[in-house]
This record gives C-alpha cells, sequence and structure tokens, in this order.
C-alpha cells in the first residue's frame, strides 16, 4: 500500500512541476518580427498580334507582353515609391494576372473576331483585376477574350477589311515589392 501512494505521489509530483514549466515557458517573452512593408502595382502591356496567328507565335507575343507587362510594373513602382519617399526593395511576388486579345477593324470601330489559337493565358487570382471596375458589363474578365463595346451595330464586313483587322494582345502582371 505504501508503494502505491509513494507511486501516486510521484506521478502528482511530476505532473504539478510540467505544469509550472509549460505556464512559465508560454509567459516568456516571444520575438516577433515586424511586418515586411510592401507596395503592389500591376503592369499592363498591349503587343499587336496577327488575326490568325499560330499557337507559337500567339505564346512568342504573350510572353513578349508579359516582359513588357513586367517593366511597365517596375516603372510604376519606382514612381510610387519615389512619391512616398520610401526606398523600393526586391520584388517579392509575381502573378501573371491574365491577359485577352482584342481585335477592330480598319475604322477602328466595329469589333473583328480574332480568328488564330489562343496563348494559354494562365489562371489569374480573383483577387487581381485588370480594369478598374470588374463590375462593368463591358469590361472582360481576366483570361478572358474580350470583345469591345461597339459604337455602332455590327456590320458586315467584305472579306477585304476583315483581313484588315487590327489585333492587340493585352498582358497583366502583378508584382509585389519589398520598401524601406
Amino acid at each position: 500500500m505504501r508503494s502505491v501512494i509513494a507511486a501516486t505521489l510521484a506521478v502528482v509530483a511530476g505532473l504539478v512541476a510540467a505544469n509550472m514549466l509549460g505556464v512559465a515557458s508560454a509567459e516568456a517573452p516571444t520575438t516577433t518580427t515586424a511586418p515586411v512593408r510592401s507596395l503592389s502595382v500591376e503592369g499592363v502591356a498591349n503587343v499587336p498580334i496577327a488575326q490568325s496567328a499560330n499557337l507559337a507565335t500567339a505564346t512568342a507575343v504573350y510572353r513578349q507582353a508579359m516582359a513588357e507587362a513586367m517593366a511597365d510594373g517596375q516603372s510604376k513602382a519606382e514612381f510610387l515609391a519615389g512619391k512616398a519617399a520610401v526606398t523600393l526593395g526586391s520584388v517579392q511576388r509575381i502573378v501573371e494576372a491574365g491577359g485577352y486579345i482584342g481585335c477592330t477593324n480598319d475604322e477602328e470601330t466595329n469589333y473583328a473576331e480574332y480568328e488564330g489559337e489562343q496563348p494559354d493565358f494562365g489562371s489569374p487570382p480573383s483577387s487581381i483585376s485588370v480594369l478598374p471596375s470588374a463590375e462593368s458589363e463591358s469590361a472582360p474578365r481576366v483570361g478572358a477574350v474580350r470583345k469591345p463595346t461597339l459604337k455602332h451595330p455590327k456590320k458586315r464586313v467584305s472579306a477585304k477589311k476583315a483581313s484588315a483587322a487590327k489585333c492587340k494582345l493585352t498582358a497583366s502582371v502583378a508584382l509585389v515589392y519589398a520598401i524601406s
């Protein structure tokens, strides 16, 4: 019986000691790091593309547009950092924000159909928008082919005019820079 009581007291003493150590460690000061200050921008670029581009050409044009969008984003970040009197640091995050292809006829008043292959515009996060208002009916969704709002009712376009359509590929890249 004495051994059972002694064992019970030893277990209780062990639990009390462990509990005290747990409380002491929870009350110990913790080190926290300050949040990284950042600057977010969206670079956008428009690059001409043939109305009936093949996949290789469409992909090359899209990559050129993404490169130009990166340069546009860096330019915007440098401008904003200068206005805010902060130092622009390195890029912390890059997000492919999608794109679209839009075509117009010679008069640039009527929509013309893009007849080529689509590059892989990716699937941008829903929190990134390419246009100021995603709620606007005429605003295309990121990654979708944009059909501009017609200024006049759509007219039949002759084969000669249809071949003269001007198309542009628009790409967007979201960038997050560290600032100090």
